[in-house]
């Protein structure tokens, strides 16, 4: 039986769900936290240790998280990352997938570049600086969002909408990100999440919320919408530009119709996606892993 690592600090739903399609695989998984890993660079030993795993690394990795913490805690945890992909392991997320989406400056960056639609941004150190953006966006009649370089879910997300809200500009660790909010067509608030693997967008839904955050996690509801050409593409390529195995790729269609990428999760959770389709999304990844980065077509064990 092959042997698998999930990398997470909190498997819950998710990874039991991995769990269960690893195992009708032929294959055991142990959840692992980056936060308990480390080098150990000295003969007789392997260099990299990983909680059950000292004599031998598993068959292949799964990321399900990556811890915050200081950038040099991060910056360790992607080093392990690397690491194994150096020494021959296939990992799932890799750590340059996620480098590349975690930073939102360099998504934002890298998604432009490939001349893919997405909101207006500014990233910068200077405080006075960001204050004037702000202002002349406000003045214009743009609403802007605040985010932190880091993050997910929604958190440490706001909106700026009126020249007092203003005083509540802070930055993220001394980095301020602003992006000028795009209005979502139709009534209320929603936006699409794309999920794509192996260069395949498998399902997508319609995210609807109560207020202007669209997070499933913040009571955001889920509608199975069709794979509607271009946003499949849209997704697909974002995914590509990423060099990503899987993601979910957020996009919001304006109010004239034009669909822009907001946001492509390199670690997307699929709950709310899988209430709503028909498809057992962890089994999609998990064979996708295996035929792929392990060479392996067995058929299933159930």
């Amino acid at each position: 039986m092959g042997r698998i690592a999930i990398f997470t600090d909190d498997p819950g739903w998710h990874g039991k769900q991995l769990s269960l399609a690893f195992a009708r695989r032929g294959y055991s998984v142990d959840y692992v936290s980056l936060t308990q890993c480390r080098f150990t660079i000295e003969p007789g030993h392997l260099p990299l240790f990983m909680p059950g795993f000292e004599q031998s690394l598993p068959d292949g990795v799964f990321v399900r998280g990556v811890p915050g913490g200081s950038l040099e805690e991060v910056v360790l945890y992607l080093d392990f990352l690397h690491a194994l992909k150096v020494m021959g392991i296939p990992v799932y997320n890799d750590g340059h997938a996620i480098e590349r989406s975690v930073d939102k400056a360099m998504t934002s960056f890298l998604l432009h570049q490939a001349g893919l639609p997405t909101p207006v941004t500014w990233v910068l150190r200077d405080r006075e600086e960001a204050l004037s953006i702000a202002k002349n966006e406000l003045n214009q009649g743009n609403l802007l969002i605040s985010k932190p370089l880091f993050g997910s879910q929604g958190e440490g997300i706001r909106r700026l909408e009126k020249m007092t809200d203003l005083f509540w500009l802070t930055s993220s660790q001394g980095v301020y990100y602003l992006q000028r909010f795009v209005h979502c067509e139709g009534n209320g608030y929603s936006d699409n999440r794309v999920f794509v693997i192996n260069g395949v967008a498998v399902a997508a839904m319609r995210r609807r919320g109560t207020f202007w955050l669209n997070n499933v996690a913040r009571g955001a509801t889920c509608e199975l919408i069709d794979l509607e050409p271009e946003m499949v593409d849209l997704a697909i390529k974002a995914t590509s530009v990423l060099a990503m195995d899987y993601a979910g790729v957020d996009i919001i269609r304006d109010r004239e119709g034009r669909c822009t990428i907001i946001e492509v999760n390199s670690i997307p959770a699929w709950k709310g996606l899988e209430s709503v389709c028909k498809f057992n999304i962890a089994e999609l990844m998990v064979d996708d892993l295996i035929t792929r980065k392990l060479g392996n077509s067995n058929v299933r064990f159930s």
